[in-house]
């Protein structure tokens, strides 16, 4: 039974490669895949066969699902060749020539979404991408032959939207990430200009997340600023997480040591206060307060 034909231009060498991936998918399922192909001037046929005795539902749609992988690859490679520079020069006309040489890669990679996922923005991508295969999918279930170069003369302006809205949440991750940078270099710049209040800070962590700040003498520090503070509110997890930042830098400890790590639901708040005062940050995991807290006890 003919599965599919497909014609592409001789210049698409990748093609080839595709090609043999999917004939060895179809190996590895003990399914024999014919394959035929003839050349007419620049185009190249590509014929997919497959016995009826194999064929399936599942296998119909699995062919279906790798040529469909295929094509977007080709997309986007076009989008990136073609589309993107003027893309990013009208929507992002703020990013200088060095952000935009290191925004395009992390572009390319979250086009792609291939390995493993990781993080919400990368589930993002990947259900973009898996819209955008829905769509190819649709397009080859409608006939028994698609033409590679047709579909991206015609069809590609439909996808562009998909496309565009994956590189806005890369710029947007990006510009966030670089504005953290920013927020560090500049917590930095205060705790290495002012002295240091007192010697030693512990952050205790409990078992439900709360945390706690204690100098070398027990004293607790979050309860000192709250008192400096009367008319601030700190009933919220992300206000009692500011105050840490800022009883911090504030006090601008000699030593950190952060106790039961292990316990924090935000390991940004580590991450920051890890980059912010680099080696004087330690960690603990077997002290009596540790003990403590992994028993449950509550810090006081």
């Amino acid at each position: 039974m003919l599965l599919l034909t497909v014609a592409y231009n001789s210049s698409m060498e990748c093609v080839i490669d595709e090609i043999k991936y999917i004939e060895k998918c179809f190996e590895y399922k003990k399914m024999v895949l014919g394959i035929s192909e003839s050349i007419i001037e620049d185009t190249h046929f590509i014929k997919f066969f497959c016995s009826d005795d194999n064929l399936s539902d599942s296998s119909i749609k699995t062919f279906n699902l790798h040529v469909a992988n295929i094509i977007y690859k080709i997309v986007i490679m076009e989008f990136c060749k073609k589309e993107i520079n003027n893309f990013l020069a009208e929507t992002y006309f703020f990013l200088r020539y060095d952000e935009i040489k290191q925004v395009k890669p992390k572009i390319e990679e979250a086009l792609l979404s291939e390995g493993s996922i990781s993080g919400p923005s990368m589930v993002y991508y990947i259900n973009r991408k898996n819209s955008i295969i829905d769509k190819i999918i649709r397009c080859i279930e409608e006939n028994n032959e698609i033409n590679i170069n047709g579909f991206l003369t015609f069809r590609t302006k439909e996808l562009n939207a998909d496309l565009e809205c994956i590189v806005d949440k890369v710029v947007e991750e990006y510009m966030a990430e670089k504005e953290y940078d920013e927020f560090i270099k500049l917590l930095k710049y205060f705790v290495e200009v002012q002295e240091s209040k007192v010697e030693e800070v512990n952050i205790l962590i409990e078992k439900n997340g709360n945390y706690y700040l204690r100098d070398e003498e027990g004293n607790d520090l979050i309860e000192n600023m709250a008192t400096v503070l009367p008319g601030v509110k700190f009933d919220s997890k992300e206000n009692q997480e500011e105050l840490i930042i800022s009883t911090m830098i504030t006090s601008n400890p000699k030593k950190v040591i952060i106790h039961c790590v292990e316990h924090c639901n935000n390991k940004e708040l580590i991450g920051t206060i890890s980059k912010v005062f680099a080696d004087r940050v330690y960690y603990c995991d077997e002290c009596e307060a540790c003990g403590k807290i992994k028993k449950g006890i509550t810090v006081q």
